[in-house]
């Protein structure tokens, strides 16, 4: 492909978007076309709730990919990191010589250009993360833009576009796109920018450890000498990574010797309430609905960010109370006959552990159902099968249901849940293996009882068992 294309042009008026249903792209585009751009779109799979987002902006998607869907010559198409060199709208973009670029690069030109970017970057925590402190930064009326990969509650969506000078961008280390195999966040120029920890994820891009962590040297080292990183105190990938840097680093976690220390922890359910050390005193006490000790430590670092951008205690205290959560994030979908279903979405081995841990405490009348679907190109993959029988422990009763895109992954590199189950039984643990949802549906509708809470993990739509779940209890 001839990578001069890849020059966004001066005068763009129409734009494209192939892979518009993802949730950075719909962002994108619903934003392109908040700013008066002519926007269309198309992909493979158009489900809520992003393609309600984008009827409702009136943007056209057409259902597949088709090279009729460019005939009309855009000036600029976006090209989502999911789509193949081989796609027909790539080939047909090639022959017609439009211009292209990546999501990130959109981002950077039409919305990020003349903001100053707070970054949030880490394998998890980054949609928390980047939520609290874009509202805490619109309760201090700063009036600012994010772009985050998760629907946030108090904004019902997971852009915005302010016309204050700062812009949260939730920092992606997956791919940029088939021409651009770089990690999306090394697109960006971070004036703040958290790491909330480094473990091992996307086993479909990342070999190992070790090139997961240069991605984030690299990231870490594009930051300028006017820029600040905080970086979580507790993970061993992160000491090495930050030293000798030129920007300004301050450690946060527990730690006794770091800047920002979380301190006291009480749980009134629903609150959680929490005190903050800055440099060895006291900053404040909070609250909070958001459960469990890794969000408390996201929201942590959102607090220094905050406090650097001269946002005063009492502020910060009032966003933090007022917040109403991310979509999918330990979202209670619904309660029937005492029983609560909640929808999360915790896939890599360490989320799911931190996600029981943390539901945990604030149902402590009933049992703790945890429901299990692996589906991501990594818990697809065996690489996590001896790591994840640690992870459901704090669980009463497990159900694991098997992969359901398997046939993705070549034989001798798939994840078994039967394997799984077997190895959290000999742990003690009551788990069951399910070969689909139906199945599942019917043993929870004859199994739990009033008090329960049913923890759904998926990173996709899981055959939408949370509601034909709740329409059964």
């Amino acid at each position: 492909m001839d990578l001069k294309q890849n020059i966004i042009p001066e005068n763009v008026k129409k734009i494209h978007l192939i892979a518009i249903c993802g949730t950075g792209m719909g962002a994108l585009a619903c934003m392109l076309r908040d700013l008066g751009f002519e926007v269309t779109g198309s992909d493979q799979k158009i489900y809520p709730p992003m393609s309600d987002f984008l009827f409702q902006k009136g943007i056209k998607v057409a259902k597949g990919f088709n090279e009729d869907n460019i005939a009309y010559c855009p000036d600029l198409v976006v090209v989502g990191n999911a789509v193949t060199k081989d796609n027909s709208e790539v080939v047909k973009m090639r022959e017609m010589g439009l211009s292209f670029c990546s999501m990130p690069q959109a981002v950077n030109r039409f919305i990020a250009a003349d903001k100053k970017q707070v970054v949030i970057t880490g394998t998890h925590g980054k949609t928390t993360t980047s939520s609290i402190i874009s509202w805490i930064l619109y309760k201090a009326d700063l009036d600012p833009c994010f772009v985050i990969g998760g629907i946030l509650k108090n904004f019902d969506s997971n852009y915005r576009l302010g016309k204050g000078n700062l812009i949260v961008i939730e920092g992606d280390e997956y791919d940029t796109a088939f021409f651009d195999k770089g990690p999306k966040f090394l697109h960006y120029n971070p004036y703040r920018a958290t790491v909330t920890g480094i473990e091992f994820d996307h086993a479909d891009i990342f070999k190992d450890i070790n090139q997961i962590r240069h991605a984030f040297d690299s990231f870490i080292s594009n930051i300028s000498n006017n820029g600040k990183l905080y970086a979580f105190d507790s993970d061993g990938n992160i000491p090495d990574l930050i030293k000798n840097k030129k920007c300004i680093v301050e450690k946060y976690g527990r730690n006794a010797g770091s800047y920002w220390r979380l301190g006291k922890i009480s749980i009134d359910p629903p609150l959680s309430n929490f005190e903050i050390i800055k440099q060895g005193k006291a900053f404040g006490t909070f609250k909070t609905k958001l459960m469990g000790e890794h969000n408390l430590l996201n929201a942590l670092s959102a607090i220094a960010i905050a406090d650097s951008f001269g946002i005063p205690v009492r502020t910060i205290a009032e966003a933090l109370e007022t917040f109403k959560g991310i979509k999918r994030r330990q979202e209670v979908r619904g309660e029937k006959r005492g029983i609560t279903v909640m929808d999360d979405f915790a896939h890599h081995p360490t989320a799911v552990r931190e996600t029981i841990r943390a539901v945990k405490p604030f149902y402590p009348d009933g049992r703790l159902v945890a429901v299990f679907e692996p589906r991501t190109n990594s818990s697809m993959r065996k690489v996590f099968q001896n790591v994840y029988p640690l992870s459901f422990d704090e669980a009463d009763l497990i159900c694991i249901r098997k992969p359901p895109l398997l046939q993705k992954i070549p034989v001798n590199e798939r994840f078994s849940s039967k394997k799984l189950v077997e190895d959290l039984n000999s742990r003690g643990k009551n788990a069951r293996y399910f070969p689909e949802t139906e199945s599942i549906i019917n043993f929870l509708a004859k199994e739990v009882k009033s008090g329960d809470v049913i923890l759904i993990m998926s990173n996709g739509g899981f055959d939408n068992i949370h509601e034909r779940l709740l329409k059964v209890l």
